[in-house]
């Protein structure tokens, strides 16, 4: 690690003298140009260590980091070695398959991200050897004088030595939505990052004021280097999705090892041919598992993706987008994404009144007591409007949020004016500006001196408390009159009551005088406080009501202070009463692991975390995830991205999003907007329950072909199905199907129920009983139609085998239709509904009409032809298991009718 002379960590702490000194600096002239040189060669360029994006190689790999993969290709080799090329040959181009729609659409992903990643060249002023000249940003060396104004973007951590009124925007960094004002002097060393004032941090942006300063940190030596890299060393969860279908994968390889040495023991056992029964075994382990499972997961997966992605929800891996689905709490920032990271007027505290202002899409509404009215129509909001635009010194350009220039605050009071009809420009017009007092951090006021008919009209705004002090009238509907000692009380009250509610406040007071340099902050007339706040997003409350509705809780994260974040929570809905807000200094220092009961418990039910730092993010990620939740964590700015990558999903914001977080999230929304949030989740939940009702119905299928060839061997019977066969159903014709049910819409109801447990496997003891009911019933009607052929019949074993094959695969392409809800209807539910299902269902019909008739595929699969009688005893035993089915189904969707009533 490159550091500097002495400990930069603490800078901040320091005299700016002394930091000069150990930096070996001039704080006037900079660094000698030569000097500059020889420590750009030994710290190296001011840049952060960008994520290595996920090469072609590794997301190929990814695809077959799966224990049914693994247990796929251990059946291909072992059928290479017994010579059967075909049924090798098979399985790999299922295997490729696979991989190909996995590794393709993840490649899609990743080169989409990079497509939102547009870096240019950042330019900075620096004082070198006494002379000022513009530099690229990653020529900066720790030691370099920056020179800072109003719009310039920070570069690099940098000790500030000169300030004047010097405001930073660092919300990217710490939650904080209003600027922070810096000056010269050292802090405490265990102040909170937001609380650094003698610092201009990477990657904030200046709003107001100018200033120098000493760069002491770089690249990855900054405070913002340094949450990128705990980013990037956070381990991320793996996938619920992904653990699932692993633990069934192990299941399955347990399975198909006993299923096959049991059945060639007992053979051997009993005097059967060896080489017969190793053959049967390995019949049983390829009808064991589903080999279709991962080809038609992954295309479930890849449409949910492709399907979000039109939403403009963009995922980074297939897994994720399950994943949203299981989740029970979403994590979530404040600033610019629950709310609009910008500040607006909402009240005004007048003499006797309060008024009300509300944005909708027709423009802002002012309300008294719940009634519309004029905002010029009343005098004194009147001039309210004109002070807070007069003594301003932001800009709107064209009135977009990203045009806007200049202090938050100041940019708000401009556009409740403009809103109003009370333009700047109109204004300065009418009175011209001649003098103006800058914003002292020692008197907490500014002012500006207009032109006013032959006098001067002194506009001041500031802190309530120090205006207030210079204020000896108030402005009333009559005009201005006297302001005593029980109404500067009331007036502090009203200030006091508005800031337990977490809005920001300006006093605006005004004063004619003759004198255009006259003292600008006596003999003041109050016209009233102007309460701000950084506005909820359009949308927000809906999208969190209605994930409330889900069972799934919102949880704020925040570096705001705790009165501001409560507001917002409240404003936004994240509870139904006063939130719960715990302060992030309890938290510091807090080991998941070991925490006591109550402290956790009381953190798990909170509403909002307030005052928290990134290490603090992490904290609670972890905490939630060891209480067995599946953590879902928002967030755009820097600060945010190490909870991001610790998430089990984390998403981040495309259009304020830092780079930082959206290479650490798993979802990057486009829009920004917390209700694609939702639609991704009920998407997620659609999946989930089609990857469910798919895995049932090829479980079912898979369990019927294991029966029938064990059954079959155990009793004497010759083998009804041949491995091939078997691969041919389970690749063919149990696929199409199973996809058809992975593209369902999903139930209309799917929001409106709680998340299921995070640790409820894919597939759980009831859909064991019906996958063994389902096995059991075409099972018993597969060999009814194998001993008809043998002994009714009397066809040859061959012919019979293909009776066995045909009724095999009828009623296992009908058995899509016993996957359907119990309690849903016979003739109209989500399996009917589907017209996928039924393509799929005509498509096999289709193929195995190939199969039987076409004489070369009918040699290699075996399967001679019949005659009349075997076709028609195949097609009408196929159909039992449905009628079983059916059957079963209406009887236990009236049990659950009688138990809900």
């Amino acid at each position: 690690m490159v550091t500097t002379p002495f400990d930069t960590s603490f800078s901040f702490a320091r005299e700016a003298g002394a930091v000069a000194a150990d930096l070996g600096s001039d704080p006037v002239r900079g660094l000698a140009p030569d000097e500059a040189e020889r420590r750009l060669a030994r710290h190296g360029p001011n840049e952060l260590r960008r994520q290595k994006p996920r090469s072609a190689l590794e997301i190929l790999r990814h695809q077959f980091v799966s224990v049914i993969v693994w247990l796929l290709l251990a059946a291909a080799g072992l059928s290479m070695l017994l010579g059967d090329h075909a049924e090798a040959l098979a399985i790999g181009v299922v295997l490729l398959i696979n991989g190909a729609i996995g590794f393709f659409t993840e490649l899609r992903a990743a080169r989409s991200m990079e497509a939102l990643r547009h870096l240019a060249e950042v330019r900075t002023r620096v004082r070198r050897g006494g002379s000022e000249r513009a530099i690229a940003a990653r020529g900066l060396v720790p030691g370099d004088l920056v020179i800072l104004e109003a719009g310039d973007i920070v570069t690099a951590d940098i000790r500030v030595t000169a300030a004047s009124n010097l405001q930073a925007d660092e919300s990217a960094l710490t939650g904080e939505s209003v600027p922070v004002l810096k000056d010269v002097d050292a802090v405490a060393r265990d102040a909170a990052l937001g609380d650094r004032t003698s610092m201009a941090f990477k990657g904030t942006a200046i709003t107001q004021g100018a200033g120098e300063g000493l760069v002491v940190g770089t690249g990855m030596q900054t405070e913002i280097g340094r949450i990128a890299d705990l980013a990037q060393s956070a381990s991320g969860e793996a996938a619920p999705l992904e653990r699932r279908l692993d633990l069934l994968g192990r299941r399955l390889v347990w399975l198909t090892f006993a299923l096959a040495a049991v059945t060639i023991g007992a053979g051997i056992l009993r005097g059967q041919d060896v080489v017969r029964m190793i053959e049967t075994g390995i019949a049983l382990a390829v009808a064991a598992v589903p080999e279709g499972l991962p080809v038609v997961a992954t295309l479930s997966l890849a449409r949910g993706m492709w399907r979000m992605s039109r939403r403009n929800a963009l995922i980074t891996r297939l897994s994720s987008v399950e994943t949203l689905g299981a989740t029970t709490v979403i994590l979530t920032d404040k600033t610019g994404t629950l709310t609009e990271n910008r500040m607006s007027a909402v009240r005004y505290l007048l003499d006797d009144t309060t008024v009300e202002v509300a944005k909708g899409t027709d423009g802002r509404s002012f309300t008294v007591d719940s009634r519309i009215i004029g905002p010029l129509a009343d005098a004194r909001l009147a001039w309210a409007l004109r002070i807070g635009a007069l003594c301003n010194n932001a800009g709107l350009g064209d009135g977009s949020h990203d045009d806007r220039t200049g202090d938050p605050m100041e940019a708000a009071l401009l556009s409740v004016a403009r809103d109003a009809g009370v333009a700047r420009a109109d204004l300065l017009d009418l009175h011209p500006e001649r003098v103006e007092h800058a914003f002292d951090p020692d008197s907490k006021m500014m002012a500006t001196v207009h032109e006013r008919g032959g006098a001067h009209l002194f506009a001041v705004k500031g802190a309530p408390e120090a205006v207030l002090e210079r204020c000896t009238q108030v402005l009333s509907q009559d005009g201005p009159r006297a302001l005593d000692a029980r109404q500067r009380e009331d007036w502090a009250h009203r200030g006091a009551l508005a800031a337990r509610d977490g809005l920001r406040l300006l006093a605006l007071a005004f004063r004619d005088d003759d004198d255009a340099r006259a003292d600008p902050y006596r003999d003041l007339v109050l016209v009233g406080l102007v309460c701000l706040l950084d506005p909820i997003r359009d949308g927000v409350p809906e999208a969190i009501a209605e994930s409330r509705r889900a069972g799934v809780r919102v949880v704020m994260m925040t570096g705001d202070h705790a009165a501001t974040a409560q507001t917002i929570a409240r404003r936004a809905g994240l509870a139904d009463d006063d939130p719960r807000v715990i302060e992030g200094t309890r938290l510091v220092g807090l080991d998941p692991v070991t925490v006591g009961d109550d402290l956790r418990d009381e953190i798990l039910a909170a509403d909002v975390f307030a005052r928290v730092a990134p290490e603090t993010k992490l904290t609670l990620v972890a905490l939630f995830q060891r209480a067995g939740h599946v953590v879902a964590v928002t967030g755009d700015g820097v600060n945010d991205a190490p909870a991001l990558r610790k998430a089990d999903i984390g998403i981040a914001m495309g259009l304020r999003g830092t780079q930082v977080a959206q290479e650490a999230a798993h979802m990057v929304l486009r829009d920004d907007a917390f209700s694609t949030i939702i639609e991704a989740m009920r998407q997620g939940r659609v999946i989930f329950g089609n990857i469910r009702k798919f895995v049932v119905y090829l479980m079912s299928c898979n369990v019927s072909e294991v029966l029938v060839v064990g059954i079959a061997v155990g009793i004497g019977l010759p083998a009804p199905l041949l491995p091939l066969q078997i691969l041919f159903l389970n690749l063919v014709t149990d696929v199409f199907p199973a996809f058809a049910l992975g593209l369902g819409t999903g139930d209309a109801q799917v929001m409106m129920k709680p998340p299921r447990d995070p640790s409820e496997a894919i597939v759980e003891r009831r859909h064991w009983l019906r996958i063994g009911l389902a096995g059991a019933a075409i099972t018993v009607a597969t060999l009814l139609a194998f001993t008809l052929a043998l002994f009714w019949l009397e066809l040859d074993a061959a012919a019979s085998v293909t009776v066995a094959f045909l009724t095999l695969a009828t009623a296992q392409l009908w058995n899509v239709f016993n996957v359907r809800d119990p309690a849903a209807g016979l003739v109209r539910n989500d399996v009917t509904a589907n017209p996928y299902v039924w393509g799929a269902i005509a498509l096999c019909l289709g193929l195995l009409g190939l199969a039987l008739w076409v004489p070369s595929l009918a040699g290699i699969l075996g399967l001679p032809w019949p005659g009349r009688a075997g076709l028609v005893t195949a097609l009408g035993a196929g159909v039992l298991p449905l009628v079983m089915g059916q059957i079963w189904l209406a009887a236990h969707g009236r049990r659950r009718r009688l138990r809900g009533g």
